[in-house]
């Protein structure tokens, strides 16, 4: 038992080292950006287009906020507005898809998978969500009663004190990230040592086949929809090292997890928001679930067709 925390403790550590050196320099680079006037420029160029997607232009702010930092930011500035549940509801799916975009899509193309493609794929989504939530729904006009839920922006004097709470707000994010990961890896030694983990992937075998992936992806997956991408990364590195995932199965768990990863978490924290929370947890895992399956469909067809060029073609060179 020693053996395996022991082991478990230096995969904890590797992996907490690596999505640290993403984690900590991009955590400060946007905490500082937040005092200065680059983030409000932003903000200020997305305002004209917010319209398109049912939303005024103060959604901007979540929407920048959620996207550069985490949800909680995004959270904490919906409530400093006043927006109808409409509203509410559109940002809440927009930064279900995309929130904590440089650092999840960062460390989640550590598995070798392309970081425009995560990122491009997550912003795309909460677009296209918008846009059709905004289309088809025409209710919720309703000004949002929202639970007991503050913002809290500390006001800073000066470069000196914003790159301090810059400094601060990267070291805990890190600290958290090793809080989590170390004790994870750890209790993953032990399942993988015991064998429990090749009778997990056995369970799930059928629905990694539905979603055109082998039974070695499951663990990828239980990560990313549990703890979300950030923290699953650690899982997914391994997983690649020692479970022998392939390049299309990292692929489209990749793809499935950008659409719902985190799905029980990443839900749970909009009730205070006062909407329905339901139809988020539902959008997600059905967008997750034909999203994959078609590309899985489409890869396989390339895939069949490549092969029969290639066999063609060393038949007539014979």
């Amino acid at each position: 038992m020693t053996g395996i925390a022991y082991r478990g403790l230096q995969q904890g550590l590797g992996t907490t080292w690596t999505l640290g050196k993403v984690i900590f320099p991009i955590t400060l680079i946007v905490t500082i950006l937040q005092y200065t006037p680059v983030l409000p420029w932003i903000i200020d160029l997305l305002s004209p287009v917010m319209g398109l997607i049912g939303l005024s232009g103060e959604a901007a702010v979540p929407l920048v906020l959620g996207n550069a930092l985490n949800l909680y930011a995004g959270i904490a500035a919906i409530v400093s507005f006043e927006f109808t549940v409409k509203e509410v509801f559109i940002l809440a799916m927009m930064l279900s898809f995309s929130h904590n975009l440089f650092i999840e899509s960062t460390v989640a193309s550590k598995v070798g998978v392309s970081w425009w493609l995560i990122a491009g794929i997550r912003i795309a989504l909460a677009l296209l969500a918008a846009f059709f939530i905004n289309l088809l729904w025409n209710g919720g006009a309703e000004a949002a009663q929202y639970g007991l839920i503050a913002s809290s922006d500390p006001a800073l004097n000066g470069w000196f004190e914003i790159t301090l709470q810059g400094l601060q707000t990267a070291v805990v994010a890190v600290v958290q990230l090793a809080l989590i990961v170390i004790p994870l890896m750890i209790v993953m030694q032990y399942l993988r040592e015991k064998g429990w983990l090749t009778k997990f992937s056995n369970a799930l075998a059928p629905f990694m086949k539905v979603l055109g992936m082998n039974k070695n992806t499951s663990m990828t997956m239980v990560a990313g929809l549990t703890i979300g991408l950030a923290y699953g990364a650690g899982l997914m590195i391994q997983a690649v090292k020692e479970d022998g995932v392939s390049k299309k199965d990292m692929y489209l768990a990749l793809i499935f997890l950008v659409s719902c990863h985190a799905v029980v978490e990443d839900t749970l924290v909009f009730i205070p928001l006062g909407i329905p929370v339901w139809p988020l947890l539902v959008f997600r895992l059905t967008t997750a679930i034909l999203l994959t399956m078609t590309i899985a469909f489409v890869w396989n067809r390339v895939e069949s067709r490549k092969k029969e060029t290639t066999h063609e073609h060393s038949y007539n060179t014979l």
